[in-house]
């Protein structure tokens, strides 16, 4: 039975990964979004990846083989040892929010209790714990010294994780 997996590019290798499916008969989606760059001379509307680096193929779990072994693929995304699997709905939700002419943009996934940074606005490079995530989004700041929190809501378009630093 054919399932949906993500599949992980190297960098900027999403369309030559699609082309390079389409070749091998591997159904496979890259969900584009249009958007405005700007260079030095002038600004053009591209055709880029909605998730950088990732391409989503539907293939035979035992067939993961054919995918690793395409040009510009990195690697196959798993959890715990078991290629993780993408439902159907929501690949085809996806692809109704892109070809149904609203405009997503793709943001960061933020769980309770994850360090961010502000990237954006008058708070711009203060640090924080996110608080909640069913409403708009909350970041809370805590000052240890005082044993005090005190909470702001801000979107997450303003926010990045803060990578933890492992020592090996």
């Amino acid at each position: 039975m054919k399932q949906w997996i993500a599949v992980y590019t190297k960098p900027r290798h999403e369309k030559t990964v699609l082309s390079q499916f389409e070749e091998k008969g591997i159904e496979s989606y890259l969900p584009l979004i249009r958007q405005k760059h700007r260079w030095s001379d002038r600004m053009k509307w591209v055709e880029t990846p909605i998730f950088k680096s990732y391409i989503f193929a539907c293939v035979e779990l035992k067939d993961n083989l054919k995918v690793l072994q395409t040009q510009g693929v990195h690697h196959i995304i798993k959890f715990q040892n078991k290629i993780a699997v993408i439902p159907e709905i929501q690949i085809v939700n996806l692809r109704k929010m892109i070809e149904g002419g609203f405009d997503p943009y793709p943001s960061d996934y933020f769980v309770i209790g994850d360090e961010v940074e502000v990237i954006g606005g008058p708070l711009r490079g203060m640090l924080g714990i996110v608080s909640r995530s069913d409403t708009p989004d909350k970041l809370i700041i805590k000052i240890d010294a005082i044993q005090h929190a005190v909470a702001v809501q801000i979107e997450s378009k303003y926010l990045k994780p803060v990578k933890a630093n492992y020592v090996n």
